[in-house]
């Protein structure tokens, strides 16, 4: 763990450079940028003064990584108001759209994945993988704008955009929608991975063993399959959960949803830089909290990656 956490911040400090430098090369002026093209200049110069705009790009730079420790990064230039008052609001309604969507996803791969294995070979066995790749290969914007289409514009089943203040439930109804467009794109990619995982552990002596023993199927499956073939999964699935948080933008944009992704987007098109600064921080850092739980859920599953952990 110590390990892990020592290679996160060092990784941490080359995303925060990373994004430094390409925050410090755009060439719009913040301060005209806040007070509009009819502003005098010296409006413009006193702004640029209060934000820290013209400070030496080194002391920009270690306050950036103070703001990270401290998470305090200013005011936001689209909102006027602290950049953390919009941006865990963000990440709330975000989190709520990726619980659902992996709610819906995990259970349908896994067993389309393990089924497959179990079937290898066979016509039930080429139908998933086929329906997995074709699924996989629709971008995720494509999917939810045929399905926003039909089944919220046509068939009106569900609610077309976001809208504010509808309750649980109502929540509940507009979030099936992209979340459904979540399980087209990442059923195929995890059923495959489940599958290759299952199709190896199967082959594996100790399943031959449990055979011989006497076990009966389900028994060799759960005790003795299950535990080592879906280690890679668990893996791919600490990955993507990082990517779900700011890479849904063309979702969230689709549907209104002022998500995280939403959020980082309007913040690089508006150049708010405390908006997109924290928001790219943010998702690096819940990227690294994932495939860092995804690493000790995979040591406590399989004792061979502990010990290649420590040494």
């Amino acid at each position: 763990m110590i390990r892990r956490l020592a290679l996160s911040i060092v990784t941490l400090v080359i995303l925060i450079t990373i994004v430094f430098l390409i925050t410090s090369v755009f060439p719009d002026d913040p301060g005209r940028s806040l007070a509009g093209p009819f502003a005098s200049q010296e409006v413009v110069d006193s702004i640029n003064e209060r934000i820290g705009a013209n400070d030496p790009k080194a002391e920009q730079y270690f306050r950036l990584v103070k703001n990270t420790i401290t998470f305090d990064f200013g005011d936001s230039f689209q909102f006027n108001q602290p950049v953390s008052d919009t941006l865990f609001p963000a990440l709330g309604r975000s989190s709520k759209l990726v619980a659902l969507g992996l709610i819906m996803t995990l259970p349908l791969a896994l067993m389309g994945g393990i089924i497959a294995a179990r079937r290898k070979d066979t016509l039930l066995d080429r139908g998933i993988v086929t329906l997995g790749l074709a699924s996989s290969s629709i971008p995720e914007f494509v999917s939810g704008v045929a399905l926003q289409y039909v089944l919220a514009v046509k068939l009106g089943w569900f609610e077309a955009v976001a809208a504010p203040n509808r309750g649980f439930f109502g929540e509940l109804k507009f979030l099936m929608l992209p979340a459904f467009a979540i399980v087209i794109v990442y059923f195929g990619y995890i059923a495959r991975i489940a599958r290759a995982g299952t199709i190896q552990a199967l082959d594996a002596d100790y399943t031959r063993t449990a055979y011989m023993k006497g076990l009966s199927s389900r028994d060799v499956i759960r005790k003795h399959v299950l535990r080592n073939s879906l280690q890679p999964t668990v893996a791919v699935v600490g990955t993507q959960i990082g990517y779900l948080f700011g890479g849904l933008v063309g979702l969230e944009v689709i549907f209104n949803y002022q998500g995280l992704g939403n959020l980082i987007y309007n913040a690089a098109r508006e150049q708010d830089y405390p908006m997109l600064q924290a928001g790219v921080i943010l998702v690096a850092i819940i990227f690294m909290i994932c495939t860092l739980i995804a690493d000790l859920v995979i040591a406590w599953m399989n004792p061979r990656a502990r010990l290649n952990v420590r040494s």
